[in-house]
Formats: structure tokens, C-alpha cells, sequence
């Protein structure tokens, strides 16, 4: 005749067990998952060279958006695949400056100054800035479910434009990693002239949240 496990045996092996597991699982989010959490940030952050002599630039991108680069006509596209998602990318286009001026147009600023309260755009921010000497407007808005950083910067010989969202993946690290990225975007070409007029100027509607850090 087989004998019955007893039924306290059981459920004490069931407790065991279970208490086991919220044990291991209290570790893994207090002490693992952090610290792992801090390498996937620095990896991903860590930048690298790039250039491309045809579009006139040269910057540091960071890893987590350097995969893969794409060439189109005009410019290119680095991107980190995802295959069940969207995955973050840069798209770096470049275009002539007929006038050789070395700033934007006071009109074209105002455009792009007001475009998120006249167009009724989610989370638009603006930013005029220089990048390594360069006369820059930085631009962040939420477009096609996904934020977007515009970066537009001007050289008399030049303009170039990047545009680099994270896609699906985490908004806070690859936002982190568009700012970081774009930020350090130099344009070839000869020296632009001391600015004009105010190197800073920001814009950010009232009624309309500014970007997350």
C-alpha cells in the first residue's frame, strides 16, 4: 500500500518555497536591478565617433542609437533595430545654405518659435542654442506616438538638420541619448562670424509641458 505524502508536509514545502521566492525577488529589485539598470544606462550613453564627409559633419553618437547606418540620398540614418518594435534612430540630412548666412532668419525663428501653440503640437519645446560655434535651434515635440529632438544648424556653406527619437524603447534613457548625441554635432566649412543677436533663446507655451530631462 503507497503511503500519502502528509498534507503539513506539503503545504510547508508550498510556503517554503513561495517565501523562497519573494526572498530572491525582493534581491533582485533592491540590489541587482539597479545596479544593473546603471551599466544599460552607461552603455548606452557611452558615445562614439562618426562622419561623414558628404554631409559635411562629424559628432559623437551614443551607443544605444549606433547599430546600424543607412544611406539615403541626401543624408543617412543610424539606427538600433528592434524587432518586435520601433527601435531609437538618428536621420542626419544636409543641404546647401544659398545665402552663406550664418544665422537663421529672425522669420523662420518665429516660426519655429511658435509652430507648437499654432499647430496645436503635444510637448513642443524650443530651444535656440549654438552647437560647437554654430548658430542651432533644438526642437522637441511628440510625433507619430513617439517624442522627436530636432536639431537644426546653420554654416555658410550649409544647413543641416538631425532628427533622432527613441522610438518605442525607454523615453527617458534615448531622449537622454538624442540630447547628448546632437549636442555635439560639428559643421565643416569656414568659421561662422560672432552672432547677432542672443545666442540662448527659449521658448516653452504655457499651456504646454516642457520635455522630460
Amino acid at each position: 500500500m503507497r503511503k500519502q505524502i502528509p498534507t503539513q508536509l506539503v503545504v510547508g514545502l508550498a510556503i517554503l518555497v513561495i517565501g523562497g521566492g519573494f526572498v530572491w525577488g525582493e534581491y533582485f529589485l533592491m540590489k541587482w536591478y539597479p545596479g544593473h539598470q546603471e551599466v544599460v544606462k552607461k552603455e548606452t550613453l557611452q558615445l562614439l565617433p562618426y562622419k561623414n564627409d558628404s554631409l559635411g559633419i562629424e559628432m559623437q553618437v551614443a551607443a544605444g542609437l549606433y547599430e546600424k547606418v543607412e544611406s539615403f540620398a541626401g543624408g543617412v540614418r543610424i539606427v538600433a533595430p528592434r524587432f518586435w518594435s520601433i527601435g531609437p534612430s538618428v536621420t542626419l540630412t544636409s543641404q546647401p545654405n544659398p545665402d552663406q548666412s550664418a544665422e537663421f532668419t529672425p522669420q523662420i525663428l518665429a516660426k519655429w518659435q511658435t509652430l507648437g501653440v499654432t499647430e496645436e503640437i503635444p510637448r513642443y519645446h524650443f530651444e535656440r542654442t549654438q552647437l560647437n560655434h554654430r548658430d542651432a535651434v533644438l526642437i522637441w515635440q511628440y510625433k507619430d506616438r513617439a517624442m522627436l529632438l530636432t536639431a537644426r544648424i546653420i554654416s555658410p556653406d550649409r544647413i543641416v538638420q538631425a532628427d533622432c527619437t527613441p522610438g518605442r524603447a525607454d523615453e527617458d534613457l534615448y531622449m537622454q541619448a538624442c540630447d547628448e548625441s546632437l549636442r555635439t554635432i560639428k559643421v565643416a566649412g569656414p568659421e561662422s562670424p560672432p552672432p547677432l543677436t542672443p545666442g540662448v533663446m527659449e521658448l516653452t507655451p504655457a499651456e504646454q509641458a516642457p520635455p522630460k530631462p
